[in-house]
């Protein structure tokens, strides 16, 4: 048995307890908690080893189905355990571990919920006309991507192809992106699903959503322009999209909560609710290991309780496993902006990274976007990082 110290300040500590799925050499993916430097394993902390075992399990969607309560139940359990003596077969330093897809993708939409980045990429698109389009502040924009190619951080991005077209080219090419981008943002991962025919309202977000990931929407820009009117995204995002491994539960993000900015026009009836879920999350983004920008989560428009609220409205299903993204994080000022799109305004205005101007993504770059949140009695909650790196198109 051992004691786990826990540096103060660490933003894995008691408050948190995020989950992830890893492995160690000769033994397959299982469910663990992140405590502090370490990872523990909760099918040896938790004796759950029978036939209905949950947590001996490759993925976390097998817990994700029992719902809140047995979330609830849970994270007490493992606070009271981990602050105690815990199991060495249990115990594994994260530095020897293989962290994996923590979960099982059912689905996966994309929106677009931050005004600051909508408003800058209308201004990008269409400079003579108004930003946001007609409805976007009537319900929260967003598109279906592909579940299947959601993977993990540290896995690379092999550059995709596509047809592009500049406008000072005649005609379209087929070729490699030559535009490839990022957008930091935050992922919630449903716990809970709800029958067909049936819709979520917004205050039982808590009821469904087990939590949250960081997440970077890879974006060929070029494919992305040509491809998009009239239907949306396509190809220019359905090539890669990247998950951080920890998933901090939605119980971990009690003080993060704070209002929305203000939506006006007041939204339709079922896009209201009691309950506030903006979120203050700060991200920072670094290129090459460079930090290039510090996009505010608190300063979305949209909240994810009223994403989830408008994906089933129609009676849509949700299912566990299901991966919802708020769309680029950005603020104000240029310096907040969560993609290189707008932070180099189109390419126009290029940044400084490693000494030399750059716009869009070259082969072999890596991308890592790490976020923290405020915990209780002024502790912070870490999301982790969600990391990439570009490989040539094959």
């Amino acid at each position: 048995m051992s004691v786990v110290e826990v540096p103060a300040g660490s933003p894995f500590g008691p408050e948190n307890l995020p989950y992830g799925v890893f492995s160690v050499a000769g033994r397959a993916p299982r469910v663990g908690v992140r405590w502090g430097d370490s990872v523990v394993d909760l099918a040896v902390l938790l004796g759950d080893t029978g036939e209905d075992a949950v947590f001996a399990a490759p993925s976390l969607n097998p817990f994700m189905a029992q719902g809140p309560d047995r979330w609830a139940q849970v994270r007490e359990r493992i606070a009271a355990l981990v602050t105690g003596d815990v199991p060495d077969p249990a115990l594994h330093p994260v530095r020897d571990v293989t962290l994996h897809l923590p979960f099982e993708v059912a689905d996966y939409v994309d929106f677009y919920a931050s005004e600051h980045h909508a408003s800058n990429l209308g201004r990008l698109f269409r400079p003579d006309a108004e930003p946001l389009m007609p409805n976007w502040k009537h319900l929260p924009v967003g598109y279906h991507g592909r579940a299947g190619t959601v993977v993990v951080s540290g896995t690379d991005v092999v550059r995709p192809c596509g047809q592009r077209k500049a406008p000072d080219e005649a005609a379209p090419s087929f070729g490699p992106s030559r535009r490839l981008d990022i957008e930091a943002e935050l992922g919630f991962v449903v716990g809970v699903g709800s029958e067909p025919g049936g819709r979520v309202g917004v205050d039982e977000f808590a009821r469904h959503v087990f939590g949250a990931v960081l997440v970077n929407d890879w974006s060929a820009r070029d494919i992305q322009a040509w491809e998009y009117v009239p239907l949306g995204p396509h190809l220019g995002k359905s090539f890669a999209t990247s998950v951080s491994p920890w998933v901090v539960p939605l119980a971990a993000l009690e003080a993060a909560r704070v209002p929305l900015p203000g939506q006006d026009p007041q939204p339709l009836e079922y896009l209201r609710g009691g309950e506030d879920w903006g979120l203050d999350v700060e991200f920072v983004v670094e290129w090459n290991g460079d930090e290039v920008s510090r996009p505010p989560y608190r300063e979305m428009y949209w909240s994810p309780a009223q994403m989830l609220a408008h994906m089933t409205v129609n009676g849509a299903s949700a299912r566990t496993g299901d991966l919802f993204a708020s769309g680029t994080i950005s603020g104000p000022e240029k310096q907040q902006r969560g993609a290189f799109i707008e932070l180099t305004w189109g390419g126009r205005e290029p940044v400084v990274v490693k000494g030399e101007e750059r716009t869009f993504l070259l082969d072999g770059d890596e991308v890592t976007i790490s976020a923290t949140a405020p915990g209780p009695d002024g502790s912070r909650i870490g999301f982790g990082e969600v990391t990439g790196r570009i490989a040539p198109a094959s």
